[in-house]
């Protein structure tokens, strides 16, 4: 067996509990013979498929083989890959793809571009009924690197793995030596595909937590666990974790385990995964700091809601209600990044945000823990477009902009000691906690130490949430 072979197999190995997976299709080869094909025929075609277990979970899992025919895809390579997903659709289990692929096979030309169709027919099919997960090793290109797009969650290798549909030498104007838009690195932070980046035995440690997390399929109702973690207990150093919200959600998770997905991808929003009572749960919130694991600050944004981080939570939030994986929000926002590059995209990026929370009817609870302010406030989960619960911490500023702000606006002109007095009495009436709470738009105003026992409560008391949408084939955002 070539180092190569051994790669594709021991991924598999690696990827799943010892000893339980099950190959499938060792046996099929290409059925090509021109430009002597079948001189180069192998067995597997270039593609390990199989399925085993992950902590007891059913899982579905293609690996291919970059030392058979270079791992290029081929119509039966392809083909192994679609039948594997008729598998999984059928048990209703997740299905893992790890990607060594050097393109489409040549020789194979039509035969090869139709069966690899199948695939992101396939791909689209199961999009909402199982989770769907990639892992890049090698080249992922041309087609190929449409396919993580298709998928759920993706993670690369940090050094070997190469994502891109044009290669960097093929960019007017670039070269791979000014720009490598194909790296771990720039398709982490430039295109909102990647989930997480590491070694190799991190990405597959990462894919094993996710797949432990997630329900196997739409209608799987058991993936709770037992919870040993206090549901009261107080979260007493929640409120020194206002801008890296990353901690803050950490602090409110059973054991303080958050996954974190997407994370160089639109800063200035945090997504990700914990449970609470042992129950899975979605979390979205504003951010305004990065602190390392030292706990050194290591970036600072200015508050305001991006593009990138609007349409990053709202694809979150819709896998989310496709799972019926309840929905956590942590708001603090101040208003929507002001600049050239985000104003391109930002009314299609928050509109995105807001149709996908105002199409979830999984259980939704808010947080107000800092600034609630204007429309930024409306799109991150408020009472008006659909949250079942929204609590606001007792220091929260909720309103249509900070009260100096509008005073200096109402009252153009007036003196320094006018706009004072003014913005102090728009603040008590307009914009403080009280005032949104008097109005109905907070449910509860909580203690930061609290923020855990209450969001448990609302979850627990939303567990038999039912909610209808109009009748409609779907929506066109």
């Amino acid at each position: 067996m070539s180092n190569a072979t051994s790669l594709a197999s021991t991924r598999i190995s690696s990827l799943l509990d010892a000893n339980s997976f099950v190959e499938i299709g060792q046996s099929v080869t290409a059925r090509a013979t021109d430009f002597n094909m079948a001189e180069n025929k192998a067995a597997s075609d270039g593609v390990i498929t199989g399925y085993g277990v992950i902590d007891g979970n059913l899982v579905y899992v293609y690996s291919q083989d970059a030392s058979v025919l270079n791992g290029t895809v081929g119509e039966m390579h392809a083909r192994k890959i679609s039948r594997l997903y008729d598998m999984a659709m059928k048990t209703g289990a997740p299905i893992v793809g790890l990607i060594d692929c050097a393109g489409l096979r040549l020789q194979e030309a039509t035969d090869a571009l139709e069966a690899f169709g199948e695939i992101y027919m396939k791909s689209t099919m199961a999009s909402g009924v199982i989770p769907q997960i990639t892992g890049i090793f090698g080249t992922c290109g041309g087609g190929m690197a449409v396919l993580p797009a298709l998928t759920d969650f993706t993670f690369v290798e940090e050094k070997n793995g190469k994502l891109f549909v044009n290669s960097p030498n093929a960019l007017d104007g670039n070269h791979v030596s000014k720009c490598d838009t194909a790296d771990a690195k720039f398709q982490s932070e430039e295109t909102g595909i990647i989930d997480g980046v590491g070694t190799e035995a991190e990405v597959l440690g990462q894919i094993r937590t996710l797949v432990s997390l997630l329900p196997s399929n739409y209608e799987d109702a058991d993936s709770f666990e037992e919870c040993l973690d206090d549901l009261n207990r107080v979260c007493e150093e929640i409120e020194n974790c206002v801008g890296d919200t990353a901690i803050a959600l950490s602090q409110i998770a059973d054991n303080g385990m958050f996954f974190e997905t997407k994370a160089a991808y639109g800063k200035d929003i945090v997504t990700g995964f914990m449970r609470l009572n042992g129950a899975l749960v979605g979390a979205v919130a504003n951010r305004s700091q990065i602190y390392d694991a030292e706990g050194t600050l290591v970036e600072e944004m200015d508050g305001t809601l991006s593009s990138r981080g609007a349409r990053k939570a709202a694809r979150f939030v819709k896998f989310c209600d496709a799972f019926e994986i309840p929905v956590l929000t942590l708001t603090n926002v101040k208003g929507f990044k002001a600049n050239l590059c985000n104003e391109k995209m930002m009314a299609r990026s928050v509109g995105a945000l807001v149709n996908a929370f105002a199409n979830a009817t999984v259980p939704k609870v808010n947080v107000i823990i800092g600034k609630a302010y204007g429309n930024a406030y409306v799109a991150m989960n408020s009472k008006s477009i659909g949250a079942d619960m929204v609590y606001a911490w007792e220091n929260a500023e909720i309103g249509m902009m900070d009260a100096k702000l509008a005073a200096g606006i109402m009252y153009a002109g007036a003196d320094a000691a006018t706009i004072n007095e003014k913005a102090a009495q728009y603040k008590e009436l307009q914009s403080s906690v009280n005032a949104a709470a008097s109005r109905g738009y907070v449910d509860t105003i909580i203690s930061p130490a609290d923020t855990r026992k209450y969001v448990i409560g609302a979850f627990e008391m939303l567990f038999t949430k039912r909610e209808d949408r109009p009748a409609k084939k779907h929506g066109t955002f």
